[in-house]
């Protein structure tokens, strides 16, 4: 345990030099991207810095509701049995609320024996990274987020609708895809997000009006440290909803709110440095270099397999859907939008994969775990990938998972993804969404009554 453990003298320094804080919220992210832990004061923060905190490893076997899921063998099997959780180093920050915790730091699970735990996201992800680190690689990572700010109040029904305008008071309802005005009427909301991701030490980089009434996107800067990368994600994401907030609105990262509107998604960019800082993927040629080349080859081929990771719940699957830049079929392309993989127009330096699947309501680091297992597939299997598409992809034959039970199904018979994220958190995993899933049918929803109820 005392390899894991960070320096109590990170605590001690931060305290000294911010002497108004009083709470300090400790994070932790389970596999379906929901933020967790406790909330101490700051007189507790150097125990929780020399010895950890317990929480049950339960909160990893946990449904989008919050509840155990029993067969996962995390609950009752085990005792709801605590483990040791201990602060990431670097991690600690001021958080800019006006109400809440005034700090927070990120945590991650271990074992007694200093093990890390197995189905913590965090821990998943730092054993896919480590098989990179073998080879002398390191992947630089950057994430995109889109999502949507609602009303509060709920439309008829009780169906989410855009909120008001701030500058004509009238509802939202054009599309203005890249429209300043859209970036101008919402400027104190984007100007809270930049404040906060200020204090919070995000490297926020540019926000854009999406392809729907009050959808925007916000792009992290890359980082050449991937599971950094996601815990900035996670941060941004709560971010995001505690400056809507404020100015009286929502914030969904939910997949496809809208049946008739754009989904959300969360792309991931990636280029991969040398032991010598190098871009490995530069190449004079658009298309970039062989090991490029290698890495789309393995992406594809772990693709199916990857899907309930990428789209994780019955949400996640409305928004594949042709015309909304969503893809729809494992293949890859230069410059080109309408394919699941994208190599990126621009300066050769910066050569890079972009992965465009994944909806913004999968959980971040499982994500990106998944996106790197598949680069690293490709690129120790040299996978020549097929020819590059041109035009719209969603016209060519081959077609992804497209449901949540072929998606878990996928998962459960993959080749590729056990070896990387471990077979226990996969079956982890897909005892989550089994579940999950089952509840789901298990419900009648008000199109039945309207369909059904007085016509059979």
């Amino acid at each position: 345990m005392a390899d894991n453990r960070p320096s109590p003298d990170e605590a001690r320094t931060f305290l000294r030099s911010n002497e108004s804080v009083g709470n300090i919220d400790l994070l932790i992210t389970d596999a379906n991207g929901i933020v967790r832990g406790k909330r101490i004061r700051r007189d507790a923060l150097g125990k929780v810095y020399e010895k950890g905190i317990c929480l049950p490893g339960s909160i990893f076997g946990c449904d989008i509701c919050g509840d155990t899921v029993e067969t996962t063998g995390l609950g009752f099997d085990r005792g709801d049995s605590d483990d040791i959780c201990l602060p990431v180093p670097d991690t600690l920050s001021l958080t800019g609320w006006q109400s809440g915790a005034d700090a927070q730091v990120i945590m991650s699970m271990f074992e007694a024996d200093g093990t890390p735990f197995f189905a913590d996201p965090r821990q998943v992800l730092e054993r896919v990274l480590a098989r990179f680190r073998a080879d002398g690689l390191n992947p630089m990572i950057a994430v995109e987020l889109e999502f949507y700010l609602l009303d509060r109040e709920a439309g008829a029904g009780g169906a989410p609708q855009p909120p008001m305008s701030p500058v004509t008071g009238e509802r939202e309802s054009s599309t203005q895809v890249y429209g300043m005005a859209e970036l101008d009427a919402y400027s104190a909301f984007l100007d809270e997000v930049d404040r906060l991701c200020s204090m919070q030490n995000l490297p926020a980089d540019t926000a854009v009006a999406e392809y729907a009434p009050g959808q925007y996107e916000i792009n992290l800067h890359h980082v050449a440290d991937a599971a950094a990368a996601c815990d900035q994600a996670m941060l941004l994401k709560r971010i995001i909803k505690r400056a809507a907030e404020r100015f009286g609105m929502d914030a969904t990262f939910m997949a496809k709110p809208y049946a008739d509107r754009s989904g959300s998604g969360t792309h991931i960019h990636v280029s991969m440095l040398d032991a010598g800082g190098g871009n490995v993927f530069e190449d004079a040629s658009p298309a970039g270099s062989e090991a490029l080349r290698y890495a789309v080859g393995g992406l594809l081929e772990a693709m199916p397999e990857s899907m309930a990771i990428l789209a994780p719940n019955a949400n996640s699957f409305r928004r594949f859907q042709p015309g909304n830049f969503v893809p729809m079929t494992p293949c890859w392309g230069v410059n080109n939008r309408t394919t699941a993989i994208r190599i990126p127009a621009g300066d050769p330096a910066a050569r890079r994969i972009e992965h465009r699947v994944a909806g913004a309501d999968a959980n971040v680091y499982l994500v990106v775990a998944a996106v790197l297992a598949g680069m690293h597939h490709g690129m120790a299997n040299e996978i020549e990938p097929p020819p590059p598409s041109e035009g719209d992809a969603a016209a060519e034959e081959g077609t992804l998972p497209n449901s949540w039970l072929h998606a878990i199904e996928a998962l459960q018979r993959g080749a590729i993804l056990p070896g990387y994220l471990g077979e226990d958190f996969l079956r982890v995993f897909a005892a989550c969404r089994r579940q999950e899933r089952l509840s789901y049918e298990a419900s009648v929803s008000p199109l039945e009554i309207e369909w059904y109820l007085r016509t059979v």
